[in-house]
């Protein structure tokens, strides 16, 4: 019964900071915090854990404990993550004078205001991309073994679907790079701004471009038989729509997209999972909804169990590899080695891939519990600053694509591992890249004005 009240109490108390740090905690108004909140904490890392602690999950992960202790190590740790979280959240907005329930609200009524406007320049640089990034997808066909959305429609292949993902991933012979950034990354972005572009100059060229992204898009985040990237994608696009105020939702709205979701899931559990039977998708611990609560957050715990018991700290080996490449150190992701422990028949026959899990995981498997307060600490302070930063800035269209963008991928990557909040390539890539276009061209701009302003002198 202690253990139902902490829950009860600690829920209260996060999800009261949660909305004090994102302005609105409202499914009809979605945020970079509200969407953490809902996605990588409440559903994807909290509910999952009182079941645990509880002994009443019978979770297949779970069973490979070995020690009932851990979980309430792993219950306690996150509900500990659970509020201090959101209270870093809040002091970081104190710090910055925001006031989110006041500044997020005005966001969303603000008008789009292009930098470039009808520039020709930035349309030719942004077409160059698109040539890029449809020729990345190109190549990522080209270099795969197989493209395992097109086995299943012809269904030629031996494989089963989740042996053809890991074919299709571990056995690709391109450069990951340019799959990953180019490819995987950059395309779905630049859908998002061709469709800003597209329905603030109403301009046909940027509606032809919008849609061959769009199309490349929907085909990048399915051709592996991935379930949930495709969901993300359409995520951001709804999103992004919100945003510059093509859309509003209403309950009736929620419902329907959900109801389209869930039953797209079905289906998809159907035809690359092969799951048929119907009690699958009702029950807690398995099909669609164990994957919700008890998938992401279970190899959490089975972090605790290895490192420090069966496995010795990584003390930073997982760190990014062009980080610790640089001392001639090995890269070693804890989801993959707790994989490999906990589940080494199914590595040995190629079924198995990573165990990812919240973010605590990887951090505690680096530095112990020092990892997580340090993680924790400096997760929070990133997100709510990135919040901040994008709620602040201008409505260009490529400015708000970076915020829907972020507001999707930080979610998912706080349940995806630590080490990516370190350094994450892509991410650096997209926001240096558009980033510096956009200051190089403000910079263009003064310069031409000036020297205007001079001739005009001195005539």
């Amino acid at each position: 019964m202690i253990h139902v009240t902490v829950w009860f109490i600690v829920l209260l108390i996060s999800t009261f900071l949660f909305r004090k740090a994102s302005g609105s905690l409202s499914i009809l108004q979605p945020n970079m915090i509200s969407i953490a909140y809902y996605y990588s904490f409440l559903i994807s890392s909290f509910i999952g854990p009182l079941l645990i602690v509880l002994e009443i999950d019978q979770y297949y992960m779970i069973n490979k404990l070995t020690q009932e202790e851990y979980r309430w190590i792993g219950f306690y740790t996150i509900i500990g993550v659970m509020l201090f979280f959101p209270m870093i959240l809040v002091m970081v907005s104190k710090l910055f004078g925001f006031d989110a329930i006041n500044e997020y609200p005005r966001y969303l009524k603000k008008e789009i205001s292009p930098i470039f406007k009808n520039s020709e320049e930035f349309f030719l640089f942004f077409l160059g991309l698109s040539i890029v990034s449809i020729l990345a997808i190109l190549y990522t066909i080209l270099n795969s073994p197989l493209i395992p959305i097109f086995e299943i429609m012809v269904g030629n292949s031996d494989l089963s679907p989740g042996q053809m993902r890991i074919e299709a991933a571990r056995n690709f012979q391109g450069n990951y790079l340019i799959r990953n950034i180019f490819g995987i990354a950059l395309t779905p972005l630049l859908s998002l701004i061709a469709y800003c572009y597209s329905i603030y100059s109403k301009d046909l060229k940027w509606k032809s471009l919008f849609w061959i992204l769009f199309v490349g898009s929907i085909f990048i985040n399915v051709y592996d038989l991935a379930k949930s990237p495709i969901f993300f994608y359409l995520i951001m696009f709804f999103l992004l729509r919100i945003y510059v105020g093509k859309m509003t939702l209403n309950v009736k709205k929620v419902l329907l997209l959900g109801s389209v979701g869930a039953g797209v899931l079905v289906s998809m559990y159907i035809v690359i999972q092969g799951v048929s039977d119907v009690s699958s998708f009702l029950s807690f611990n398995s099909g669609p909804v164990g994957r919700l609560i008890f998938a992401q957050i279970s190899p959490t715990f089975l972090h605790f169990q290895v490192f420090g018991e069966l496995q010795p700290f990584l003390h930073g080996k997982s760190l990014p590899g062009s980080l610790i490449n640089l001392f001639d150190i090995d890269q070693i992701r804890s989801a993959r080695l707790v994989m490999t422990e906990i589940f080494p028949e199914k590595v040995e026959n190629g079924t198995a891939g990573v165990l990812n899990t919240l973010y605590v995981g990887e951090a505690y498997a680096n530095f112990g519990y020092i990892g997580i307060l340090v993680g924790t600490i400096y997760i929070a302070i990133l997100t709510q600053t990135l919040y901040i930063i994008f709620i602040r800035l201008p409505k260009d269209p490529v400015v708000i694509s970076l915020f829907v963008y972020f507001t999707i991928n930080i979610p998912r990557t706080i349940v995806g591992g630590f080490t990516d909040f370190l350094f994450n390539p892509i991410w650096v890539f997209l926001v240096v890249l558009f980033g510096g276009f956009l200051f190089l061209f403000r910079v263009k701009n003064d310069v031409i004005a000036l020297l205007s302003n001079r001739k005009q002198s001195i005539r």
